[in-house]
């Protein structure tokens, strides 16, 4: 690197730092998780910015015959991983999907969607929402 670059580096880090802002390589921490909803029907797990880039996921319970009510993905791709129960994925005007225990299901962006559990016991899964690319 040139002297002159190092220079102009230095002078943008400071400038940076001067107006309380991070630096742009600093982002998001890794860091450990807890799943304990204490009972909860919804537990929000990551909640976006600044704690994610865009990243968003939480833990949905839901009883024999519940429905999380239909919604959509938005601009965003979503995942669910199913810890246990069983139950229907039911995208409007497309696929009704099995969720069963030990699966994953996914969602493309603008997606109208429901998850109503059809078992006869609880339905646990985790879902991660992150914007999709253009």
């Amino acid at each position: 690197m040139s002297p002159r670059i190092r220079l102009v580096s230095i002078a943008l880090l400071a400038l940076v730092s001067l107006r309380g802002e991070a630096p742009a390589t600093q982002g998001p921490e890794p860091r450990v998780l807890s799943l304990d909803a204490k009972g909860a029907s919804y537990f929000p797990v990551l909640t976006g910015p600044p704690g994610t880039l865009t990243m968003r996921s939480g833990l949905v319970t839901l009883a024999p015959g519940k429905t999380v009510g239909k919604h959509t993905t938005a601009d965003n791709e979503e995942i669910l991983v199913v810890l246990e129960g069983r139950g229907e994925f039911r995208i409007t005007g497309g696929p009704v999907l099995p969720v069963v225990g030990g699966s994953a299901l996914y969602c493309p962006p603008r997606r109208e969607h429901d998850v109503i559990n059809t078992g006869e016991g609880v339905l646990r899964y985790v879902f991660v929402l992150a914007k999709a690319l253009p």
